[in-house]
């Protein structure tokens, strides 16, 4: 048996590996390994001699020959604690995951390390991607060091600092009258004339496992005992579906200290809260209709590309989804400064989302919490890159800068 296949999250066919990421029947398509294959040669113990990266769970990632790694030293992030916090809020911990220290500043790294390994090792030559801001960053440095050629498509509200990023690692960045999704859609039209691999959320399996070494990380760095409440900024939503993944595929291992999972909280801005919606109705989710009044950030995903699944995840664990709003988060940054923390947005959502939970008593006094601090503040500076991209509208208006 093949050590991993896909398998659709709604109509459950399983499948041989390949670079799709969508079920005909609509659903989305995950990894699922042959775990007893994986315990041959990957064991709690066996991680104490491992590489201090996220490719020191390579069993659990979809390559077939590990010489296919593309890495710029990406995972192993610190899990700090903040005891001040703790004794504000009478919880028994609060854990801060330090994504910023990942090599493109941002959590993104790790699921365009995974994605664009994966490329490589099919041979993929031109990757593109439509992004908020960091996902580009982190595919066009990581296609860079693959030797891949990489475009990139961001709204005009991205932070310039993230635009020059991309240019830097040679990636050619454009910028689109509207949102991610416009940004997708041109893609879409261009892939077949261009060569492209369209490598957004959901499009392929890769990111998802990517992002699941978050939680295989705090998992080990938490002695094997997972925390009561997990609290993610989610715009598309593959974090927390890695996230949970990470959880399941552990308790089917063995690691576990115990078969409790923790709540999963997606944290969103007001103005752009899908997810919040879904889960305070009860019904799908559903896409925020337009004008989106939420910041330019990583948050402003206006149709997660498969919400439901996300939802689904949020109830299986108990947990729920909260709406913060722009005070509230400028608020937590501070109090993240307070702790030695340059927070983004993103990342100083999940601290707001913390005490807006604490407070309603949906935390409860003495339960432990990790939040994930996805970035820092200075991929938000007022800077503008000169000369600014080109502004496209279409594919069509792309296509003559080609």
């Amino acid at each position: 048996m093949d050590r991993f296949y896909l398998r659709c999250t709604r109509c459950h066919t399983k499948r041989k590996f390949e670079l799709t990421g969508r079920c005909a029947c609509g659903g989305t398509l995950l990894v699922h390994y042959d775990l007893e294959q994986v315990a041959h040669t990957l064991s709690r113990d066996a991680l104490n001699s491992r590489i201090a990266s996220m490719w020191r769970y390579r069993e659990l990632l979809p390559l077939a020959s590990y010489e296919s790694i593309v890495t710029l030293g990406e995972g192993w992030t610190p899990l700090i604690r903040l005891p001040r916090l703790e004794r504000r809020l009478d919880l028994s911990e609060v854990h801060v995951k330090r994504e910023e220290q990942n090599p493109t500043g941002s959590f993104k790294a790790r699921g365009f390390s995974s994605t664009i390994s994966m490329l490589h090792e099919y041979g993929i030559t031109r990757v593109a991607v439509p992004s908020n801001g960091n996902a580009a960053s982190a595919m066009a440095a990581y296609a860079a060091r693959a030797g891949m050629e990489a475009y990139v498509i961001v709204p005009r509200d991205c932070p310039g600092i993230i635009m020059e990023e991309c240019r830097r690692y040679g990636a050619s960045t454009f910028q689109v009258n509207g949102l991610i999704h416009d940004a997708g859609a041109i893609i879409e039209q261009g892939k077949a004339e261009q060569g492209w691999f369209h490598a957004g959320t959901m499009k392929e399996p890769g990111r998802v496992e990517g992002k699941k070494t978050m939680g295989l990380e705090v998992a080990e760095q938490l002695d094997w005992k997972l925390p009561d409440v997990i609290i993610y900024p989610t715009g598309g939503g593959s974090g927390i579906v890695g996230l949970w993944k990470a959880f399941r595929e552990l308790g089917e291992l063995g690691w576990l200290a115990d078969r409790r999972l923790p709540r999963l909280v997606s944290v969103q801005e007001a103005g752009c809260a899908p997810l919040v919606s879904a889960l305070r109705d009860g019904g799908s989710v559903r896409p925020v209709p337009e004008p989106v009044t939420s910041s330019p950030t990583g948050l402003r995903v206006p149709n997660p590309p498969d919400g439901d699944l996300i939802a689904s995840i949020l109830r299986e664990s108990e947990g729920t989804a909260v709406e913060v709003t722009t005070v509230e988060i400028a608020r937590a940054q501070r109090q993240f400064g307070f702790e030695g923390l340059s927070s983004s947005s993103e990342s100083a959502a999940t601290l707001a989302a913390l005490l807006q939970l604490r407070e309603s008593g949906w935390i409860a006094a003495g339960e432990s919490v990790v939040l994930f601090h996805t970035s820092h503040a200075d991929k938000y500076l007022n800077w503008k890159p000169s000369p600014a991209p080109p502004v496209v509208s279409s594919y069509a208006e792309l296509r003559q800068w080609l």
